[in-house]
């Protein structure tokens, strides 16, 4: 069982090791994160995320994710270009199983993430 305090303080919560985000559209781009839960049928998994700016293509459509932002700006965009949303510290951003776009980071961003797998 995940302890409660597992999800406190996460502008602290430590990453470990940044490493190349490999859908990256921006050389030297950089990512780090760290798994808080995973559920017993892995179809939940919660953690911490944090990337350096840049750009880069996000694709979900194995599993749609939550982000709680932690820290940080971006603008998302739809892949089919319907639309886009700026995103900071506080906000929710909702992507659904299916979706797929592309990220700007406007400054490093620290987000709490749910990845919820539907079969």
């Amino acid at each position: 069982m995940t302890p409660l305090d597992a999800f406190a303080a996460l502008a602290d919560t430590p990453v470990g090791d940044f490493a190349d985000k490999p859908t990256t559209l921006t050389p030297g781009q950089q990512e780090a994160s760290v798994m808080l839960h995973t559920s017993a049928d892995e179809r939940i998994k919660i953690g911490v995320w944090e990337c350096t700016p840049g750009h880069f293509t996000a694709d979900r459509t194995a599993a749609g994710e939550y982000c709680h932002i932690i820290s940080g700006t971006a603008t998302v965009t739809n892949a089919d270009g319907s639309g886009s949303r700026d995103i900071g510290p506080g906000d929710l951003l909702v992507l659904p199983q299916g979706w797929t776009g592309e990220w700007v980071l406007h400054e490093p961003m620290r987000k709490l993430f749910v990845i919820a797998r539907g079969d």
